[in-house]
């Protein structure tokens, strides 16, 4: 990029961000990103992961969650008195195929338990092809969910921005430009939809993260991330940002032309963790996919975090009787997630 240095540090004027009195902003505090990165430096080598089984949309999904981040060690000491960001997966949907986004239910369940655990939460997202994002809230759901609520929503794609260096340079890119809401959280927690992609194979907490990345600075549909690379896009982003948990809505979920064209699949499962390599590896598992078989979770292994079985200490419910296969696109570049499949346990 052409900008200086200087420039990289200059805010980014908000544009279009006022049309709802619950989208917010946000300014760098530099101590939450210390915060967020001293909870994340033990799940570098080895994580627990929960999986919860028989779940659906219900009442009981607070209790679930909550159960899920105690036994991967994120109880109330972690989150009383801190800001948290919840970033779900909010594409182009429409109500009749909500196993496309986050669903409106998971995301109010988070935000009850955080809360009862005593910190202030804000739900924030950049929707990759849609330029107003108002009009994903509105056909998710999501948008009228928050409001009953009264959980503000910050538009990570009109947002002010930060530039932060490509800690992670597998791709070409310098830096990111990431949005003050997510750089002044102490704790981000990405609430990814269980679903195949045609690029990748798998999408889970790790490429959810693409939305963090603003529209205003990127355009729409973020090429510059694609030409630079998916896989190593998303490693960077990961590598760049405070580390994150992760809790998966994988009860209503996607195989086949993912993540927007693609078919219901029913799981009925929740994930949540500490370290996303490990929760994505996990959901890999679930869906009869070999993690290293998913590049960007290639990348990551050990870097940023465990994706062997071994090093993955189960919670909750085994997945191995859970696991189901998912169809996906037999596509040149996919072929590898067919020829290798038959050995969950890999």
């Amino acid at each position: 990029m052409s900008e200086s240095k200087e420039q990289h540090q200059q805010e980014t004027p908000t544009s279009g961000i006022d049309r709802r009195s619950l989208i917010v902003g946000g300014s760098v505090v530099a101590a939450g990103i210390l915060a967020a990165r001293q909870f994340g430096k033990w799940a570098r080598t080895e994580a627990p992961v929960f999986v919860g089984r028989g779940q659906q949309y219900g009442s009981h999904l607070p209790r679930t969650i909550a159960d899920g981040l105690k036994s991967v060690g994120c109880g109330e000491k972690l989150f009383a008195g801190k800001r948290v960001l919840l970033k779900p997966n909010l594409v182009e949907p429409t109500r009749a195929a909500p196993h496309m986004t986050t669903n409106p239910a998971m995301i109010v369940a988070t935000a009850e338990v955080l809360q009862r655990f005593g910190a202030e939460v804000i739900v924030g997202e950049g929707p990759g092809h849609v330029r107003d994002t108002e009009i994903v809230l509105d056909a998710s759901g999501v948008g009228e969910a928050l409001e009953d609520a009264r959980i503000p929503f910050a538009d990570l794609n009109y947002d002010d921005t930060v530039w932060v260096p490509n800690q992670g340079k597998e791709s070409p890119l310098a830096g990111f430009y990431f949005p003050r809401a997510v750089m002044d959280a102490d704790i981000v927690i990405s609430m990814p939809k269980m679903k195949t992609h045609h690029w990748v194979g798998v999408t889970a907490s790790m490429k959810n993260l693409y939305g963090v990345i603003p529209g205003i600075r990127y355009g729409w549909p973020k090429n510059v991330l694609h030409f630079g690379g998916i896989p190593q896009t998303v490693y960077d982003i990961n590598a760049s940002l405070p580390p994150v948990l992760a809790v998966v809505d994988g009860i209503d979920c996607m195989e086949g032309d993912g993540p927007i064209m693609g078919s219901l699949k029913r799981m009925g499962v929740v994930v949540v963790g500490a370290s996303a390599p490990a929760v994505d590896a996990t959901v890999c598992r679930l869906m009869d996919v070999k993690p290293h078989d998913v590049e960007y979770l290639h990348l990551a292994a050990n870097r940023l975090g465990p994706i062997e079985e071994s090093q993955i200490e189960q919670r909750g419910e085994d997945w191995k009787p859970l696991a189901k296969t998912f169809e996906i696109l037999d596509r040149p570049h996919l072929r590898r997630f067919h020829t290798s499949r038959g050995a969950l346990t890999s």
